[in-house]
């Protein structure tokens, strides 16, 4: 291969993966260290200089200048640096650089200097795909699926010139993915580890969402409406609170569009998917109440403000619906908020809350009071037979019909 036919290679290699030149000469400059280092005895101190505009470069091996050469793998007489350099006069010490023609390294050598080249090869594509990858990170992304797995249903695609795994469990559960088609998928991390850079894709993911709904709404993307929050269960549900930073501009209305169409455009992507989209709301009663929609609340009960606990009143029948289907709205609810929240309903629950009639003091005589104060406290068993037996102790004793008998006639 002659200097040209290396740097045109280069070249192409450069156009199909993305991998700039200056990094590949650097690993051939690399392998030729290498390589030099294993066929002079170690000696890797050489000089590289390549020319990609003249299609040329140039290997040099530095050597020291000395009288009587011991080693010819790291010195050379002056005799022999004065031929090499005909032009310049050498004395002992100085440095020279001896041209070096890397056909003529040993097989072994040739060997360990196309591994570093291919090493480097697979560190610039890795290094490319990190790249490419977290310059699309939190971004929605159109791939194509080039393989499925029949087993456990993870999708590979290519995302540009890199792929990445989109497993069954980042799914939509009614996503239907086949081969060659194109699909929708959000960057939510990019890792590096020995394996090299991956991506965790996802469909599944609620920023999906956001910038579905951000790609969309023109007033999410100039950030007239801001998105505060959002949480779902992928291929069920999405609830997501939005607020209008222009009082002339209805937040709810902005995502949904004229007759719906913006929202439906959405929906049709996620498959059918539910999505809730309610008003945000500094204050957490309000906020509370819109996102336990389409349930009505009656009111909400701040219970701890620190720990974030409330309880949400709405009508008997509309307790299934502020629950929903296992759970689901209102566990969306406390997701979106951020708060506990305890449904109940208006009559509240069976037995809850119940309490003692009691008669009204000013109705009672004292006797009865003391006695009701008695009754009413909290005592033990033991206390309330103590109690007992003082009070019989007080009563007069019953004699036995005998006794009374002799105190008669003791009497007459």
């Amino acid at each position: 291969m002659t200097n040209k036919d290396l740097f045109e290679a280069l070249r192409m290699f450069e156009k199909e993966k993305d991998i700039p030149m200056d990094f590949m000469l650097q690993q051939i400059q690399k392998a030729i260290e290498i390589a030099c280092k294993s066929y002079y005895g170690g000696n890797d101190n050489v000089v590289f200089k390549a020319e990609p505009e003249k299609n040329s470069f140039d290997v040099k091996l530095v050597k020291t200048v000395v009288e009587e050469v011991y080693d010819p793998n790291f010195e050379v007489t002056v005799e022999e640096a004065e031929q090499i350099n005909k032009r310049k006069k050498y004395m002992v010490g100085d440095e020279i650089e001896v041209p070096l023609d890397p056909k003529r390294l040993g097989r072994i050598a040739v060997s360990s200097a196309r591994n570093v080249i291919r090493q480097g090869i697979r560190a610039g594509e890795k290094g490319q795909s990190l790249i490419e990858f977290q310059s699309k990170l939190g971004e929605i992304v159109t791939a194509t699926i080039e393989r499925i797995d029949a087993k456990n249903g993870a999708a590979t695609i290519r995302i540009g010139k890199s792929t990445a795994i989109l497993p069954k469990t980042e799914q939509v559960g009614i996503d239907e993915l086949h081969e060659g088609d194109m699909v929708k998928v959000y960057i939510a991390d990019v890792k590096d580890s020995e394996r090299g850079p991956h991506a965790i894709i996802s469909r599944s993911h609620p920023g999906f969402v956001r910038r579905l709904f951000e790609k969309e709404v023109p007033e999410i993307f100039d950030g007239i409406v801001e998105i505060k929050s959002v949480t779902r269960e992928a291929g069920s549900r999405t609830k997501m609170a939005v607020l209008s930073n222009n009082p002339d501009i209805d937040a709810i209305g902005s995502c949904i569009g004229p007759k719906g169409a913006r929202v439906n455009a959405i929906v049709s992507e996620l498959g059918g998917e539910k999505i809730d989209i309610i008003e945000y709301n500094e204050d957490p009663k309000k906020y509370i109440s819109a996102a336990l929609s389409p349930a009505t609340v009656l009111k909400v009960d701040i219970i701890d403000e620190e720990a974030r606990n409330c309880k949400a009143t709405v009508p008997d029948d509309q307790l299934s619906l502020a629950i929903g289907n296992k759970g689901q709205n209102a566990r969306l609810a406390a997701r979106l908020t951020g708060w506990r929240i305890d449904i109940r309903p208006e009559s509240g629950f069976y037995g809850e809350d119940e309490e003692d009639e009691v008669p009204a003091a000013e109705e009672q005589t004292p006797e009865e009071q003391t006695a009701e104060e008695i009754t009413a406290g909290e005592q033990e068993p033991e206390d309330q037979e103590l109690e007992e037996q003082d009070f019989d102790e007080q009563e007069p004793e019953e004699q036995e019909p005998e006794e009374q008998e002799l105190e008669e006639q003791a009497e007459e």
